[in-house]
């Protein structure tokens, strides 16, 4: 494994937020976040008008903290951009959705360098545009006089295109559990990050810039799928909140998880074995690869790109929750030197 090189801008007084002022600024990253295929009206005005062919406007807010979320450090702007954009944009496809705008609110110093903002607008622009998608307004603030943080606060909406929203509550016992997209890999790069490498390049590389299966969540609602979510806080954490919803059991199997997600060619072996862990920790429990869970009618047809890793059951005596091979998840992640997933305020 190799030490990663410094990311920053190095700091330009005369182009800096403060120096060249708020509208400015906006006008620089508008210039870079493209154009919205459903926008009428797009950013410049008090607000946004959009055509919303479905009649009905899936929405979704993420926060991103620099220092929680990101660190400019460890990550370019345009990865920045391209982490914002994505960690909502799963979110629309989760619900069955495609993608249609985004709305994001800055907050950040006075000595932030505008170029930085520009190439955010770049990352979240190129994320957005397989959709037609793209940056339709927002706002900026200067941070606390105390802080040193940039905040971007992001909100996405999707059409349907007449397809009924997947819901977490629709889990039935029967169903079988699949997964669509990859586990673990952000959090393996995340581990790599944290010890001053950056190498295995791909693990490092998926969390700067995971790639949700944006597709996969839209074809899953079209295919029948009883109930989905996105696995931004791990495996664990996320087909909890289908059980809870639902009021199952999700019955992950360790073997099919292992097989579909683990590749002994992978990096997710090489820097475990580097460190002494075990890959599974990362597939059932490391978030921010923004993969798709969902649950589906036993016998259906599955669309490419979902593998089975499961089945629902009625819920025991101990209510709905997770368990792998019959062992409660918090029991195995325990094993594993885990948590069970992302906690926000823990």
């Amino acid at each position: 494994m190799t030490r990663p090189r410094p990311l920053g801008l190095r700091p330009d007084p005369d182009d800096s937020v403060g120096a060249v002022g708020e509208f400015a600024v906006i006008d620089r990253v508008v210039a870079r976040s493209g154009a919205a295929a459903v926008a009428d009206v797009g950013p410049g005005d008090d607000a946004a008008v959009l055509r919303t062919p479905d009649g009905r406007v899936v929405a979704c807010t993420d926060v991103l903290v620099e220092g929680r979320h990101f660190r400019r450090d460890w990550s370019s702007a345009e990865d920045v951009g391209h982490k914002a954009a994505a960690a909502n944009l799963a979110d629309i496809a989760a619900m069955g959705a495609v993608p249609t705008a985004l709305l994001v609110g800055l907050a950040c110093p006075a000595g932030t360098p505008t170029a930085w903002l520009e190439d955010v607008a770049v990352g979240m622009a190129a994320e957005c545009a397989p959709f037609g998608a793209a940056v339709v307004g927002g706002d900026t603030s200067a941070s606390a006089p105390d802080s040193q943080a940039v905040v971007l606060s992001v909100t996405a909406l999707g059409d349907l295109g007449g397809r009924a929203p997947v819901l977490r509550s629709g889990a039935r016992p029967g169903d079988v559990v699949a997964v669509a997209g990859r586990l673990g890999w952000s959090a393996c790069g995340l581990a790599v990050l944290r010890r001053g490498f950056s190498s295995p390049i791909a693990a490092v590389r998926a969390h700067r810039r995971p790639t949700p299966p944006y597709a996969a969540g839209p074809a899953a609602a079209d295919a029948g799928a009883t109930a989905m979510c996105d696995t931004s806080d791990g495996l664990f954490a996320d087909a909890g909140h289908l059980a809870a919803d639902s009021g199952v059991v999700i019955e992950l199997d360790r073997a099919a998880l292992q097989q579909a997600f683990v590749d002994p060619a992978g990096p997710l072996p090489q820097v475990a074995a580097a460190l002494g862990g075990d890959p599974m920790a990362w597939v059932l429990t490391g978030g921010e690869d923004h993969a798709l869970v969902a649950t589906f009618p036993a016998g259906v047809d599955l669309p490419d790109g979902w593998t089975v890793v499961g089945a629902v059951h009625e819920p025991a005596d101990d209510g709905p929750g997770v368990q792998v091979d019959g062992v409660p998840a918090s029991r195995v992640a325990e094993e594993l030197g885990e948590g069970a997933g992302h906690v926000h305020f823990g």
